[in-house]
């Protein structure tokens, strides 16, 4: 299959107008394949050849201007269309699409708890050609206007208001098997009409088809909807007051934001089964990963992520629906802006006032690390980095999301939030239902201020890496001094806190002072009245986007007293300090566990106890520790858990009860403790057993090797779920002896029927560190397996294997061998390589971290 190249994209681009799509399916033709037909109108502005583009399983007619052509002309993906007269011109065609199984194109899935079948599409980037034909680039905007036929019993979803038309079809349009139970097959079916879109990019169409619980209702005049598989209506019902009021809160919100009116006819919002995202910012359709409708006990941080995604996908039908990028370099201008709006909107508008919190300890790290690796890149990259869309789809990373979003947050604090929205509402004005450049956004933005905001992305969109600050304190009889070195050439707006001892509680800290600084610094360090502060922290408030350090008398003071700081976000500034001081082997791994031992027993913010948490057990103890210091560090997660659990008795604190029991369970050692859990199907003091901690401790149990296949299946039986299939995978992956081992490894490379959940489960319980000796042999079997399996199944798998399967508790030379050799003599697909290529980097730093 051809990619497609940016060269071809602006020669097509210049050759055609696409005016209007008209798209019928039908979804009763079959488990396979569904029946696709496509009417394509648009104009040639000069004589010319061009292509469009289609995966189809049977290609059945093609016709251009009344004129037949040959199915057999399409090679590949694309189909030429040839000797075109300037004019218009329509095209139809007539194909045979397969399903997917690995979330991408048209992704069919039948519920195991009551057997009913459900459909969607996910067509980014380029996964339209696996619905329907298109001319798929994303400035080649349309109308779409979609039919589909669907058995009966289904609801139809769209960009849209779908309506059904009177009564079921009469005739079916081709012969099939009988109905089966879910919707397989076909006996009858009913026609249904989606409202057509303004013009919009191809990969953002969306379909969902299925017999969904929805719970409607109206909001500022528009229809407002949230749907789910019937097996999971009791859990979105009682979410639904909460889904939809901060669904409304942000509606409300960002029309106070932006002058332009959310632009499509409804907003509905569907939690779909086995979504490779966290979710897809259809117009009128959004896709959500439906994890987010929670079956079991979550914290009220899990509560917020759910609402900054929805937060996130609803700025999006500004940033990326309404203006759309014109090529993928500017990929940034749709989700750098989702992810800054996504979270600053929620805390504006919402009960969840803390979500930079959550930012600055968790999604932070994801882009701090992606621009300390090899495959680091610009925010904005120049478009020739960018020259196709298989290069593009590995921008989608921590410095498209992460990154992106902490610049934003810095030119707000540079620019001012006024002048930021109102270049903001010049851009959309100018560019709306149209398609805009990097070039375009700078241009509406220098149009609202008299700064230099060309100056200012040089630096921080066009550049790489991350800039280190270090205070210089220094002290004298009458004040103290403070310089800020700085490792990197990006300006910066900072706020310093200086802070003191409490002095009723040493254990504790006062706020001094908060001084704002802009960087590099251009005057020589002044003495400051009074004696030097107990803690002095750069980038309080976490403005800017830098590893910041501490200076020694500070740190000591954080050591002593960190728990004890007034602000969370303080709080996660230094705990981000000490992650990188880690991972960039200035601080023992073992330092930063007693430093969590010490502090997070007093700890209030739930998102700071899991980011912390987090990181001691799958970086410090899984990878930077080696097997013979393993053991004492899980003792020292274990105590942390325990004297969570005893402070959280009161009943007071249930989410920070739950991290410390879910964490309890993945450091157990041994299995009694748990095992008595699970017998008594409850915690004692609370919580009881809901369905995901069962499934926790039973896969710790398989690693432990204390359940066997019986007490599996048997758990299996009292969830039937797809969640407690993918447990079921995991505790069987699990199992520590050789013929589960085998059949783990035959399920993820010698056989392509896992889903893309499915295999994900297996791949996380495939490789234990306990069990390293178990599953050597298959470290070397890993890499040319998952390159092969990489080419068969695509890039949703390809994925899923580098991120899942990769072998990361080998952390040894011979292992950083293998993973160097692949890549540097194997051909694979980019999705794999860039996975490749990153595991390579974090094994590198993990044996630079236990070495030293």
């Amino acid at each position: 299959m051809s990619v497609l190249t940016r060269d071809e994209a602006q020669i097509r681009a210049q050759l055609l107008d696409v005016h209007r799509y008209t798209i019928a399916l039908d979804l009763t033709t079959g488990e396979d394949t569904f029946d696709s037909r496509t009417v394509i109108q648009f104009t040639t502005r000069a004589a010319g050849d061009t292509f469009v583009e289609l995966k189809p399983a049977a290609l059945r007619s093609v016709t251009l201007d009344g004129r037949t052509l040959d199915p057999a002309g399409l090679s590949g993906n694309r189909l030429a269309l040839t000797a075109l007269d300037a004019g218009e011109h329509e095209l139809r065609i007539e194909a045979d699409m397969r399903y997917s199984r690995t979330g991408e194109g048209m992704h069919r899935f039948t519920d195991p708890t009551d057997g009913e079948t459900y459909v969607y599409t996910q067509l980014f980037l380029e996964d339209v050609q696996r619905v329907f034909a298109a001319f798929d680039q994303p400035d080649l905007k349309a109308v779409f206007e979609l039919s589909v036929t669907a058995p009966d019993g289904w609801t139809v979803l769209g960009n849209g208001i779908a309506r059904p038309t009177d009564g079921p079809t009469a005739e079916p349009q081709q012969a099939a098997e009988p109905q089966q139970a879910g919707g397989s097959g076909k006996s009858r079916g009913r026609h249904w009409t989606i409202a057509p879109t303004p013009l919009i990019s191809t990969y953002l169409v969306a379909v969902a088809a299925g017999p969904w619980h929805s719970v409607r209702t109206e909001h500022a005049g528009l229809p407002f909807g949230i749907h789910c598989r019937r097996s999971l209506a009791p859990y979105l019902d009682a979410d639904a007051d909460e889904i939809l009021g901060i669904t409304r809160a942000c509606y409300d919100r960002y029309h106070e934001k932006f002058q332009e009116p959310y632009p499509f006819d409804s907003y509905d919002q569907a939690f779909v089964p086995e979504f490779n995202s966290g979710a897809m910012e259809n117009p009128g359709l959004v896709t959500f990963r439906d994890e987010f409708v929670y079956r079991s006990a979550v914290t009220d941080t899990e509560r917020q992520t759910r609402a900054m995604v929805i937060s996130h996908e609803m700025a999006h039908m500004w940033f990326g629906d309404l203006v759309t990028l014109t090529w993928w370099d500017d990929i940034w201008l749709n989700e750098s802006f989702a992810e800054y709006m996504g979270y600053q909107t929620l805390t504006e508008a919402t009960r969840f006032t803390d979500t930079w919190v959550d930012f600055g300890i968790g999604r932070k790290a994801w882009g701090y690390d992606a621009d300390q690796r090899p495959s680091t890149h610009p925010v904005a990259p120049d478009p020739a980095a960018v020259p196709d869309t298989a290069s593009a789809m590995l921008n989608f990373d921590g410095i498209s999301y992460a990154k992106g979003a902490s610049a934003l947050r810095q030119l707000v604090a540079w620019l001012g939030e006024k002048d930021f929205l109102a270049g903001i509402n010049i851009h959309f004005a100018r560019h709306k239902f149209a398609n805009a450049t990097l070039a375009d956004f700078i241009d509406s933005l220098a149009q609202a201020t008299d700064r230099d905001v060309h100056a200012w992305a040089a630096q921080w969109l066009r550049t790489t890496g991350v800039d280190t600050l270090t205070p210089v304190v220094g002290g004298t009889e009458t004040g103290w001094t403070l310089d800020v070195v700085r490792d990197g050439s990006r300006p910066h707006r900072i706020t310093v806190g200086t802070y003191d001892l409490d002095v009723a509680d040493q254990d504790r800290l006062v706020v001094r002072d908060l001084i704002e600084l802009d960087l590099p610094l251009t005057e020589a360090p002044t003495a400051r009245p009074g004696r030097r502060p107990a803690l002095v922290v750069l980038n309080d408030g976490d403005l800017t986007y830098a590893k910041v350090r501490l200076d020694a008398a500070s740190w000591d003071t954080a050591l002593r007293a960190l728990s004890g700081i007034p602000d969370p976000l303080t709080r996660a500034v230094i705990w981000n300090a000490a992650r990188d001081m880690v991972r960039d082997g200035e601080l023992a791994p073992a330092a930063y566990l007693d430093a969590a031992r010490a502090h997070l027993p007093y700890e209030t913010d739930l998102a700071l106890v899991e980011g912390v948490l987090a990181f001691a057990a799958d970086q410090i103890t899984d990878r930077y520790l080696g097997a013979d210091d393993r053991p004492a560090a899980l003792a020292t997660l274990t105590a942390l858990c325990r004297d969570l659990i005893r402070r959280t008795e009161d009943g007071n604190h249930p989410g920070l009860r739950l991290i410390a029991v879910r964490h309890r369970i993945d450091a157990a050692t041994q299995p009694d403790t748990i095992q008595d859990w699970l017998g008594s199907d409850s915690v004692p003091g609370g919580p009881e057993l809901d369905p995901e901690l069962r499934w926790r401790i039973l896969t710790r149990l398989a690693v432990l090797g204390a359940v066997d296949t019986a007490a599996i299946d048997a758990e299996l039986a009292r969830d039937p779920s797809a969640t407690g299939q993918e447990g079921a995978a995991r505790c069987r992956a699990a199992l520590p002896d050789p013929a589960s081992k085998a059949d783990a490894w035959r399920r993820l490379f010698g056989s392509d029927d896992l889903s893309n959940y499915l295999f994900t489960a297996t791949a996380k319980g495939f490789w234990q560190p306990e069990q390293a000796e178990l599953v050597q042999e298959y470290v070397p079997r890993y890499y040319p397996e998952a390159v092969a399996l990489a080419a068969r199944r695509g890039p949703a798998i390809a994925e899923a294997a580098g991120r899942y399967a990769f072998p990361v508790h080998a952390v040894d030379d011979e292992s950083l061998r293998l993973a160097q050799d692949c890549l540097d003599s194997t051909d694979m697909i980019p999705a794999l390589r860039r996975k490749l290529a990153d595991q390579l980097d974090d094994l590198h730093r993990a044996l630079k971290v236990r070495s030293r």
